[in-house]
């Protein structure tokens, strides 16, 4: 039993020490999309914050593909020794794995450091669609059932989901027409030919403000910072409980050391409390957020559910 004690004492002792010469070296984020997308850029913006807070260098490697598939899964088979991380999103990690097969687990191939942003979603239709808030909006749709259609940027994207979620909290019906992107999926909004669709904050802000586009409502319980005046649609709609958005994080490989973790995720903390990090948060149309591993490990748990339940009610299937 001595033995043992002693055993558990100087794993113990390791692991802190490991903790407290973190990092000796470069670290390589890995983020799974092409540079410039909204996850490239604000894990850019962190790792810049982590290189001066821990004085190692914080190298993004990006490897795009497949949905961010690739990149994830090339995380997911490294060494869990702290050197290797994931800029996760809710692409690749809650939705994809419920839609379609993936090479990993996202919940059990991978450890939990911290939320670094929250994309809010705006419902946005024609300025001339006769509705002038989210309660006449869902009104005239239920009573044209199967009438009108709305956009997203692919089947299976977190688009489509949210608004699948929206439409069945909201009791409408209508016809779901996929887009290769969110360009295209909105230039066909502003044309008059699709009647709406609920898609980031970030794409549609400039067009709201410009009057291409007629905003109802947010996507979060809360108003986002780059939509003010916009109200939530749990308010606007009368709908409680909707609180849904995209979210972009950092991640390790499973069996990280977790004090690697919790002094990552301790240092995210600070860096959202810096005011040039928060205001080009604010330009990019995102939320900032941070948590611990265990409070982002439950989040993903609830997102996985959440997401599964859409896919199933909506009979979404990915090709």
């Amino acid at each position: 039993m001595k033995r043992i004690s002693c055993l558990i004492a100087f794993l113990l002792c390791a692991e802190i020490a490991c903790a407290q010469s973190y990092p000796a070296r470069a670290v390589k984020v890995v983020v799974p999309w092409p540079p410039g997308q909204a996850t490239d850029i604000s894990a850019r913006i962190v790792a810049q914050k982590l290189q001066e807070a821990l004085g190692q260098p914080f190298v993004i490697d990006n490897r795009p593909g497949a949905g961010g598939s690739i990149g994830s899964d090339a995380v997911a088979k490294s060494p869990p020794d702290g050197y290797t991380l994931l800029a996760s999103s809710s692409g690749p990690i809650s939705i994809m794995p419920n839609v379609q097969k993936t090479p990993y687990d996202p919940l059990k191939d991978f450890s939990a450091v911290s939320l670094i942003a929250a994309a809010p979603f705006a419902l946005v239709t024609h300025p001339s669609f006769p509705a002038s808030n989210a309660r006449e909006f869902i009104a005239h749709l239920r009573a044209n059932p199967d009438k009108y259609a709305f956009s997203s940027s692919g089947t299976g994207a977190t688009a489509h989901l949210i608004t699948e979620l929206f439409n069945s909290m909201a009791e409408i019906k209508a016809r779901h027409v996929p887009y290769k992107g969110t360009a295209p999926a909105l230039t066909d909004i502003m044309n008059g030919q699709i009647a709406y669709t609920i898609e980031t904050v970030a794409a549609t802000v400039g067009h709201v403000k410009s009057g291409r586009l007629k905003a109802l409502g947010v996507s979060f319980a809360r108003r986002s910072a780059a939509m003010p005046d916009v109200p939530p649609l749990a308010e606007a709609a009368n709908l409680p409980g909707f609180d849904v958005g995209a979210w972009i994080g950092y991640s390790a490989p499973a069996g990280t050391p977790r004090e690697v973790l919790a002094r990552l995720s301790g240092e995210i903390q600070k860096a959202m409390q810096a005011q040039d990090l928060r205001e080009r948060y604010l330009a990019l149309g995102l939320d900032p957020v941070a948590n611990t591993p265990d409070e982002m490990m439950a989040f993903l748990r609830t997102e996985q559910a959440r997401y599964g339940e859409i896919v199933r009610k909506a009979s979404i299937k990915v090709e």
